[in-house]
């Protein structure tokens, strides 16, 4: 039996083995998109996005409620947390300012209004860590990026039903690690997986 390393570096990117190893799939009935919702600090974005974001934010802007809509007013879309990391504004220290409700489902409102446009596969449709998650991505000083499965205790469903479809970490998050990387990087990223888990058994 071969034992997977516990990091494996795919074409310059570092990810953790259990990207591979671990199930996921989003159960957004059970968990009704709390993600949007809980944590201490918005969703980490870059310069790029936040100007992405300012560029569609008048046809946000009817989606977002009135609180978030005060805090964009007065603090921007996004601010520099305690690491100083950008990320989105929050609204009453939790909800993302770009949070929507539907009923009492969260949605992303940025996601809400790309999706309703014909060219919304063309366009921003909201931050690549919230499409990634739960794969955290970070940046080292050196230029690497290095890719960690991030768990969360609001997840577990996602676990179980990620388990019950036999749906790894990265299958599940095949078209925003595409979007992020490319897609040869992925092929590369399947044909490791392939090679290792099918030796482990």
């Amino acid at each position: 039996m071969t034992k997977v390393p516990p990091i494996l570096d795919i074409d310059g990117v570092l990810i953790s083995s259990d990207i591979l190893t671990e199930y996921f799939c989003c159960d957004y009935e059970k968990c009704k998109g709390i993600c949007c919702v809980e944590g201490d600090a918005g969703a980490p974005v870059t310069l790029d996005e936040v100007a992405a974001i300012e560029n569609v934010l008048d046809e946000v802007w009817p989606e977002l409620s009135a609180s978030a809509q005060s805090v964009i007013d007065r603090q921007g879309v996004a601010y520099a947390d305690k690491d100083g990391d950008l990320v989105t504004n929050i609204v009453r220290g939790k909800d993302c300012v770009f949070t929507c409700y539907d009923n009492d489902n969260c949605l992303c409102a940025l996601e809400k209004v790309a999706k309703q446009k014909a060219a919304a596969n063309s366009q921003f449709v909201k931050p690549i860590s919230c499409a990634l998650y739960p794969i955290r991505e970070k940046r080292f000083a050196d230029g690497l990026v290095g890719l960690n499965y991030h768990r969360w205790d609001v997840c577990r469903d996602a676990r179980e039903k990620g388990r019950q479809l036999g749906m790894p970490v990265y299958q599940f998050l095949k078209e925003p690690l595409i979007r992020r990387f490319g897609e040869a990087w992925y092929q590369e990223l399947c044909e490791v997986a392939d090679q290792l888990l099918n030796c482990k058994l």
